[in-house]
Parts: C-alpha cells; structure tokens; sequence
C-alpha cells in the first residue's frame, strides 16, 4: 500500500543553498517535516547546479516523510544568464537589454523542455522566445 500524500509544497530556491530560514522552515514546519533533512537533501541534490534557483516540488505524506521533484531552473533565469544580463526590461517593446542567438536560445529550449507543455523542440523554442522578449531580449538569427 502506497502513502498517503497530505499535501504538495512547491519551493523556489537557490541551489546547494536551502537553509531552514524562511522560506523552508515556515513552509515545512507547519507540516512537521524534518527541516534539516529536507535542507541537507535538497542541497546535495543542487550542489552540481549551483549559482541557479532551482524550483522544487515537495511531496508530504500522512508520516511526515518526503520526497522531493526537482525542476528546471527558470526560463527567465537561464535567458538573463545567456545574455549575461541582472534582469529584464522594465519595457520589454521599447527598451533592450540584452540579446541571445539561436544556438543558446536552442540550448535553453532543450532544458526546459521536461517541464513545459510540449514535448515539441520547435514548439519549446517558440515559448522560450516569446519569455525572452517579454524580458526585453532581443534573439540574432
């Protein structure tokens, strides 16, 4: 017999670098999740991707264990990288902050293609480049 699953958390945070702070300590405590575990857990798991926020999908079950669902770092997050840029435009038609070229746009798509709604690389492209000029990134090629 399976688990019984209480409830899904879904944290953003920053990768090998989770502490029991807040966010995590609120948002698990109220669980009785063991912070610490979920702290060391997750950091182990995040340590290769360091430098990057790395969203995570926590399962609790009625015996206060958890699993843990890492995702792709955000599509805003890898685009601001790939044009080494802080962050986007405050008006994304107007102003341009920064631009990428095909190839990164690509690389990018390839990344996040297990959490979009596609499984369609043409399609990823299409959905990562309209973030990108939402951010105010211009795309070369």
């Amino acid at each position: 017999m399976s688990k019984k699953i209480i409830t899904i958390v879904k944290l953003a945070l920053s990768a090998g670098q989770a502490t029991p702070a807040p966010p995590v300590g609120p948002a698990l405590g109220q669980h009785g999740v063991n912070i610490l575990m979920f702290c060391k857990e997750y950091n182990s798991r995040t340590l290769d991707k360091m430098g990057l926020v790395i969203p995570v999908e926590i399962f609790i079950y009625g015996d206060k264990s958890f699993t843990l669902k890492l995702k792709t770092p955000p599509a805003s997050i890898l685009i601001a990288k790939a044009a080494k840029v802080n962050k986007g435009s405050g008006q994304p038609n107007h102003q341009f902050v920064g631009t990428i070229n095909n190839q990164q746009l690509k690389e990018i798509a390839q990344i996040k293609l297990p959490d979009l709604n596609t499984k369609n690389t043409q399609q990823a492209i299409k959905i990562i480049t309209g973030t990108a000029r939402n951010m105010g990134i211009k795309i070369d090629g």
